[in-house]
């Protein structure tokens, strides 16, 4: 037993490809307009037609009654079919090419006629406009027909009206002018449309190249799916045109960048206001993975051109990976200082071991006092300035790593700073950023030291970082809390060029500032004033300034504990 297959039910519709509709719609339209303007052109050609028969007709009868003879023969003749009136009349016709030329007197009766039989008889139309001294133009019906007439007053020398003259032009040959303008007015009609038709087909196929013969359907489903995954992906992307306009912005470059749909067509000057984020965008700053910081947040992005001369930025948020990537770095500060410690810690045991072996016992316990006196005097003098833990805890590890890296770690007596601090952690994060960048800048100059002051003036707190190092050319001064300007090589979680652009935007957010200067005797000197970081404080509050420095650590050639001052050194 066979089964045979499914009838297919056919559907009659547009075609799917996009070029198949565009050509259909666009042939149909170029019809439509042809058909429309021939419609339009025909339309009024008969009326003109049958005005310019009538004036013709109306023209004919004007030279006839102009002729000063006929009026004459008029009034001295008979109506007969050999009559002057009527040879005249006849020669008038054929020499104009009319139907007829019919002259009449005053009471209608006709002198002249193409049909013979009609000369001596009163007229089938009512003379009196034209025997009133009227020009009449008509298209009237008659004993020849229909045909488009013309009707004048006929005068005699005196000016005295004796008759008129009714000249007839054929209407059917008026017709037959229409017809016979038909075929070459679809003869341009047909050009027109066959011109349509190829600039259709042009245009279809140039659509079909730019669209890759999707059809319509297709390309609304995709345009819903680049909408939806646009503002669907946990990446920021941003659009702009050749002026440098904000053409597209999903919700997530929103969220990051801190704009909504109003910027969409806004420069990116306007939208973002200068800074290191708008020239990344603008592509005024080149290059892959660059970093800027918009707000408290760190973004990587990267900028692709279009074939327009627009382009694309994609942003990607690195605050949190940067967050680790500092979090690693105390740690890996605190495994510094642990192994700097263990290291300085070893080399002592090893000391006592000896002492006591040598039996040198009471050098062995004047050691043993001299290496608990100098931490215990470390921490306490860090504590005694720094009251914050936070703070204490980070200058007395920083101690530790300097001492190891043959850095002298000192902080100005000048230092005095209340546990009244709003954010610690922000400060921490400041002083922590500028402690680092001032080791790296003195590692590995002779007579390296840095110098810290952290003090209190009223609820405003200053931090002031000095180094021995190299120093910052004037004009490389503001590069350096650019977003991504480093003069290091990166580290292995990430890229450089945050510490100090954070440093900055801390500064800034709450409404101050962080620069650098030249420091007294070369090196760089950076301050940090960050207003209403302190409670107020209280009336018996001392200040607790002085003029000294003291060292929180010195290289590990250095025996004892420098405590002379400023002005001794």
């Amino acid at each position: 037993m066979s089964t045979s297959p499914p009838t297919r039910r056919l559907r009659f519709g547009l075609p799917r490809r996009m070029f198949a509709q565009v050509l259909l719609m666009q042939l149909a339209i170029a019809a439509g307009v042809v058909v429309l303007a021939t419609g339009l052109f025909l339309a009024p050609l008969s009326n003109q037609l049958d005005d310019q028969a009538m004036r013709r007709a109306l023209a004919i009868a004007q030279t006839t009654a102009a002729q000063p003879t006929i009026a004459e023969e008029l009034e001295s003749s008979r109506p007969t079919v050999g009559g002057p009136v009527q040879a005249e009349a006849e020669r008038i016709r054929r020499a104009s090419g009319a139907e007829y030329v019919v002259i009449m007197n005053k009471k209608g009766v006709r002198w002249s006629h193409t049909d013979l039989d009609e000369i001596g008889k009163v007229v089938s139309t009512d003379p009196s406009e034209a025997l009133a001294g009227h020009e009449v133009m008509q298209i009237d019906s008659g004993t020849l027909g229909r045909s488009a007439r013309g009707k004048v007053p006929l005068r005699d020398a005196h000016g005295r009206i004796v008759g008129a003259v009714s000249v007839g032009i054929e209407y059917d040959s008026v017709r037959a002018r229409l017809i016979h303008a038909i075929p070459g007015l679809f003869a341009y009609a047909g050009g027109a449309l066959a011109v349509g038709a190829l600039a259709a087909y042009l245009i279809s196929r140039r659509v079909q190249r730019q669209t890759r013969d999707l059809a319509f359907s297709d390309i609304a489903a995709l345009l819903a799916e680049r909408e939806a995954m646009l503002h669907g992906i946990r990446e920021g992307v941003v659009a702009l045109d050749r002026g440098g306009r904000i053409r597209l912005l999903n919700d997530e470059a929103q969220r990051l960048l801190g704009l909504d749909a109003t910027a969409l067509g806004q420069p990116l000057d306007v939208a973002l206001g200068p800074g290191r984020t708008t020239d990344v965008l603008a592509g005024r700053v080149t290059g892959t993975d660059l970093l800027t910081v918009r707000g408290q947040r760190v973004l990587v992005a990267n900028r692709m051109p279009t074939h327009d001369e627009g382009a694309v930025a994609t942003l990607r948020d690195r605050t949190e990976l940067e967050q680790l990537g500092r979090e690693l770095d105390s740690t890996r500060g605190l495994i510094d200082a642990l192994r700097a410690q263990d290291h300085e810690h070893a080399n002592r045991m090893h000391t006592l071991l000896g002492l006591l072996e040598l039996e040198m016992y009471e050098d062995a316990v004047e050691f043993v006092g001299e290496v608990v006196g100098d931490h215990r005097a470390t921490s306490e003098q860090v504590t005694e300035k720094i009251h914050d833990p936070l703070l204490a805890a980070l200058l007395v590890g920083k101690a530790t790593v300097a001492a190891e890296r043959g850095v002298a770690l000192w902080m100005s007596d000048r230092t005095l700073l209340p546990d009244r601090l709003i954010d610690p952690r922000g400060l921490v994060t400041a002083v922590g950023n500028l402690v680092d960048n001032a080791l790296d800048a003195v590692a590995g100059t002779p007579h390296a030291r840095v110098e810290v002051e952290l003090r209190a003036e009223g609820t405003t707190a200053v931090v002031r970082v000095r180094d021995t190092g190299p120093g910052i050319p004037e004009d490389r001064r503001d590069l350096v809390f650019a977003d991504g300007w480093s003069t290091k090589k990166p580290p292995t979680h990430g890229k450089r060029g945050i510490g100090l652009a954070l440093v900055r935007r801390l500064a800034e957010r709450q409404g101050g500032r962080a620069t650098v200067a030249e420091a007294e005797g070369g090196g760089a000197e950076f301050t940090v004033v960050l207003p209403d970081a302190l409670t107020e404080p209280s009336p018996e509050a001392g200040d607790g300034r002085g003029d000294a420095l003291f060292p929180l650590s010195v290289p590990s050639t250095v025996s004892s504990v420098d405590t002379r001052t400023e002005e001794s050194r």
